[in-house]
């Protein structure tokens, strides 16, 4: 009984053992050979995600090939979202964001922070100042969701709420929040990585690479940052890059939503159009150069894959590489720059009329055939590399350093008018080349009195202008009436806009129509004052020098412009090239352009311009104006003069036009000095003088 029991287990058991085997064979076929694929895949599976590269912006360069603004290699600290903690572990991310600024903080270096909460004297919670868009979205539903007039403390607790901060210092509680808050309000996540620092020292790379355990996700990237040759050599007008804001931000995805509209777009098109969509982690141009070319600097964005897989390797390689921006050549010449900067300084040093008032000017150098602007100038400026450092000084300065005075300032230009109201007299026929007419110091209109410097004689146009007598373009102006005045100002581009690539003034040309639009009435008196320079003319240097070079040429005025080319960053091609354009083209009798340029020539050789010109490696034509202009200065009234000069040279091949305005000096024939000291330096330093001048003789 016993050994059939036995027996009977023992069959059993056997036949277990064989199912079971049999059972795990079939289970490994399946497993081995069957669904191998499936398994191999599963052990092997990864996931990938995908980043946008920024492209390094295109660099700017002078008319010559030395760079302006050009890229540098430098670290920033980014979050990484595969490896930095998830917010679903809240403590984890606040240990490691508190870690991380206090060493930024040793190190005392910046990191960014967005958050618009402070703290004052007394250790209260108050809003920042001027942050009013970011103070919004901090209550908006997309954040916290409080009401419109909830208060910065109660900002701050929300956030201390939301966030777990209760175990923490105020300070250390508001830092935290500054970084938690930012990286939700730029998504962070696998396809946004969160830049944390920009600019980083390698010292406090090294900290964090060395400490990469206590900074899980913490990463350095190499990328571009933007430098100066010279901080102060034509900032105005390359201008600066900066954080782009919230509504430059939406104005761009804007246009990026009505460009996806388009139903003709290829697949590739609309890859290519959401790859360099802009975010709001991007750098956009500001002002300047920056901001007008700003599609041509920009560059390609790439594609970044990060590949993860089960054992959590990590491996990244381009999908689409970035292109960096094109390469903006420039007309300016930063060796002429940098010395009409000089002149003018120094000048507006030793001429300054009035200690209370400001000292400023500007100066534009023309080529007369081309319309490149070769030097741009804005007195008092600032240093574009310290901008950021020193904006709140800067904003504050009552110089204004941060105004483009050559396009954005316009001044009653005075004398430098007459020129101007000289052709005009002449190509319609109320004056003659020979005719004279009398100056004794005074003029009547209709029982005014309108006043001269001086007691000039008989006078004729050339020596009128020599002489700026008052009285003889005061008769002028009473002779042609202001619709014609206006007809040749308008010629000679004054009182509009030039069309330079930047933001400029239209100035204003005095008559009828302004003054009507401004609820005046114009009157005889107004057009004899106007015939001078003064009344409500405006003019902006920029539009003298191309008037200047107007009078120069001889009726062709061209567009004036600072872009001479865009070229590709690895200069395979030029994508562009800015072509000469006659902007005006005027036929003026070559006898009246004669007897004026005569007047223009002889002020600089034998008049009161004489002292500036004389050891001048050109013979030149100037024109000079002063006007006055009264200020209110801590509720006191102060009167102060501004100088002009008009000028071209060679007198007889004519090359260049110079243009100065000076805020606060005592008269226009003052800063003659400046272009005497363009021309010297430009046709020696660059351009050979003897060439251009070879066989001329003085023409009248």
């Amino acid at each position: 009984m016993d050994k059939k029991l036995n027996r009977r287990r023992t069959l059993t058991a056997t036949v277990l053992i064989l199912v079971c085997l049999c059972a795990y064979a079939v289970r490994l076929v399946k497993v081995q050979i069957i669904d191998a694929e499936k398994y191999s895949s599963q052990r092997n599976s990864v996931s990938v995600s995908r980043t946008v590269v920024t492209a390094a912006r295109g660099e700017i360069l002078d008319r010559n090939g030395n760079a302006l603004i050009y890229n540098r290699q430098g670290n920033s600290i980014v979050f990484n979202f595969a490896k930095f903690p998830s917010y679903r572990d809240q403590q984890a991310r606040n240990t490691l964001i508190y870690s991380l600024i206090h060493a930024f903080d040793a190190a005392q270096e910046e990191w960014t922070d967005y958050l618009p909460l402070e703290f004052d004297e007394s250790g209260a919670v108050i809003f920042s100042s001027e942050r009013e868009a970011d103070i919004k979205y901090l209550k908006s539903k997309d954040m916290l969701g409080l009401n419109d007039y909830a208060t910065a403390q109660n900002c701050f607790d929300a956030l201390v709420e939301r966030y777990a901060l209760e175990e923490y210092s105020a300070q250390d509680a508001r830092d935290i929040a500054s970084v938690c808050y930012n990286m939700k309000r730029l998504v962070f996540s696998s396809s946004s990585p969160y830049v944390f620092a920009k600019d980083v020292s390698q010292r406090l790379v090294s900290v964090v690479k060395e400490n990469a355990d206590t900074y899980p996700g913490v990463d350095v990237e190499i990328v571009s940052y933007r430098e100066y040759s010279d901080g102060t050599l034509a900032e105005h007008i390359l201008g600066m890059t900066g954080a782009i804001n919230a509504e430059e931000y939406e104005a761009k995805k804007l246009q990026l939503d009505e460009q996806l509209k388009d139903t003709t777009l290829s697949e590739d098109a609309v890859k290519s159009l959401k790859t360099n969509a802009y975010t709001l982690n991007d750098t956009i141009g500001k002002s300047g150069l920056e901001l007008a070319l700003e599609q041509q600097l920009r560059g390609q964005n790439g594609i970044k894959a990060t590949a993860v897989d089960s054992l959590k390797n990590i491996s990244q390689s381009y999908e689409v590489l970035p292109v960096q921006g094109n390469t903006v050549v420039t007309t300016i010449h930063s060796g002429l720059q940098a010395e009409c900067a000089r002149l003018l300084e120094k000048s507006l040093e030793e001429l300054k009329l009035n200690h209370k008032l400001d000292s400023a000017g500007a100066a534009v150098v023309i080529d007369v055939n081309t319309g490149e602007i070769l030097a741009c100038v804005s007195v008092p400026g600032y240093d574009i590399s310290t901008y950021s450092e020193n904006y709140t000084a800067l904003a504050a300065d009552t110089s204004a350093p941060l105004w483009n005075r050559a396009l954005m300032s316009a001044y009653a230009p005075g004398s430098t008018i007459k020129p101007a109201m000289g052709i005009a007299g002449l190509e319609t026929g109320v004056i003659t080349a020979d005719e004279k007419i009398f100056c004794n110091s005074s003029y009547n209109c209709r029982g005014a009195t309108f006043k001269c410097l001086d007691s000039h004689g008989n006078l004729n146009v050339s020596s009128a202008i020599t002489k700026s007598c008052n009285v003889f373009f005061y008769e002028t102006g009473t002779r042609l009436g202001i619709t014609q005045m206006n007809k040749y100002c308008s010629m000679f581009g004054l009182g509009s806009k030039t069309g330079v690539e930047l933001p400029e003034t239209e100035g204003i040309l005095a008559g009828e129509a302004y003054r009507a639009s401004v609820g005046g009435v114009w009157n005889l008196g107004d057009t004899v004052q106007a015939a001078i320079g003064q009344s409500d003319n405006l003019f902006s240097p920029m539009q003298l020098a191309c008037y200047a070079s107007m009078l120069a040429t001889g009726g062709t005025r061209y567009q004036p412009h600072f872009v001479k080319s865009v070229i590709a960053s690895d200069t395979s091609e030029v994508i562009y090239e800015t072509p000469v354009t006659v902007a005006s083209q005027s036929v003026f009798a070559p006898q009246n352009l004669a007897a004026v340029r005569k007047g223009m020539y002889d002020l600089a050789s034998t008049g009161s311009c004489a002292y500036a010109f004389k050891n001048c490696v050109v013979d030149a034509a100037i024109k000079t104006g002063t006007s006055q202009v009264v200020h209110i200065v801590n509720g006191e009234r102060i009167t102060g003069n501004n100088g002009f000069i008009i000028s071209y040279a060679p007198f007889n091949n004519p090359q260049i036009a110079v243009a100065v305005a000076a805020e606060n000096v005592e008269r226009g024939s003052g800063i003659a000095a400046i272009a005497s000291g363009i021309y010297d330096y430009y046709f020696t330093q660059v351009t050979d003088y003897e060439k251009i001048t070879q066989g001329g003789t003085l023409l009248f």
